[in-house]
């Protein structure tokens, strides 16, 4: 089996998958932010990363047996680019190398970002929904999936979009030999992240951070007039400072928390909707990836699906299973247990 840590901004986790393709246990822990901030101090996050893993390995569901630990494979940046650093992922790297090391096995390198894909192709394998039935799948455990062949009901090139607390960013991706990503970034946010603004938005009505599933409920339960944010589209990019700022405002003005909430989530999906009819047109690719936390949110899923998935446009949204959007350690396991089995081919 192979090992994958990734320590995000917000979150520790670890996955066990075996090379036949099986996710064998994840454990996963939200960093504590004290009520009322809108964050964490990166220093504080490593911090609590470091006193998080040895109690979450405690907590895998290891599997019975004589199952060993072949492989190790951890997110050590946020992108797949030399330059990307952040350094929460530090740990992460230094764990996974001593892991590797202790035990006698390799361990690879990769990014978040890549992770967030790789798990959102497993979350359509195990359990996603269908390209085009409207549906997203439940997922039924185990089930096996050959890492090197994930992504096969897929073109070799389509678009995903990443959209967390630190990321809003819409990448063309090729899937070259070997399963490795290309990845080339043609859209997304000028300023600020999505789920940035979300939990700005969240935190100044008094909601816990992160904020997302509560605005989402809050959204849910509210039941009176609506109000709009505008947002900035230039092509496949968009700005959401202003909608921050107009949502503050409304907010001091003494607008329902309810409708500021809704307004959030319709000002992103719509700026989300314009930018990818611009890039289905101008690429030709029609299959779009959904990941990354913000991507759970079931009007984004809603509202997308029926704006974009009717025949004038064209395009088939895949929407993995929400624990497969949310920062996890599956999908940097998976590109190890991929690397794997792609060097004892060579």
């Amino acid at each position: 089996m192979v090992v994958g840590l990734d320590t995000s901004c917000y979150t520790t986790s670890l996955a066990l998958v075996s090379l036949e393709g099986g996710l064998l246990g994840e454990a996963r822990r939200l960093l504590p932010v004290e009520a009322g901030m809108r964050g964490m101090a990166q220093s504080e996050a490593v911090f609590h990363h470091v006193r998080n893993l040895t109690g979450l390995w405690q907590e895998l569901p290891l599997p019975a047996g004589d199952t060993e630990i072949v492989g190790v494979a951890a997110a050590v940046r946020p992108r797949p680019e030399p330059a990307s650093y952040m350094p929460v992922f530090t740990v992460a790297r230094s764990y996974g190398r001593f892991l590797a090391a202790a035990l006698g096995v390799s361990c690879w390198e990769t990014s978040h970002q890549e992770g967030h894909i790789v798990a959102g192709l497993y979350g359509l394998a195990v359990g996603g929904r269908a390209p085009d039935s409207g549906e997203e799948g439940q997922e039924t455990d185990p089930v096996p999936v050959r890492w090197e062949t994930l992504g096969a009901q897929l073109p070799p090139e389509f678009l995903t979009v990443h959209l967390s607390g630190g990321t809003s960013e819409i990448l063309r991706v090729a899937v070259a030999r070997g399963g490795r990503l290309n990845i080339e970034v043609v859209g997304g946010t000028m300023d600020l992240p999505a789920g940035q603004l979300i939990d700005r938005i969240g935190v100044l009505m008094g909601l816990p951070f992160p904020s997302g599933p509560h605005l989402e409920r809050l959204t849910r339960a509210y039941e009176g007039e609506f109000v709009r944010l505008p947002v900035a589209v230039h092509g496949g990019y968009f700005s959401l400072s202003g909608p921050e700022t107009m949502a503050c405002r409304l907010l001091q003005q003494g607008e329902p928390p309810g409708a500021v909430a809704r307004a959030v989530e319709d000002c992103i999906a719509k700026a989300l909707e314009k930018a990818l009819r611009y890039l289905a047109a101008e690429t030709g690719l029609k299959h779009v990836l959904m990941v990354g936390g913000v991507s759970a949110n079931a009007r984004l899923r809603e509202r997308l699906r029926h704006r974009l998935g009717h025949r004038a446009v064209g395009a088939s949204l895949l929407f993995p299973p929400g624990k497969y959007c949310t920062d996890n350690a599956v999908g940097a396991a998976g590109i190890g247990a991929k690397n794997l089995l792609a060097s004892w081919q060579e």
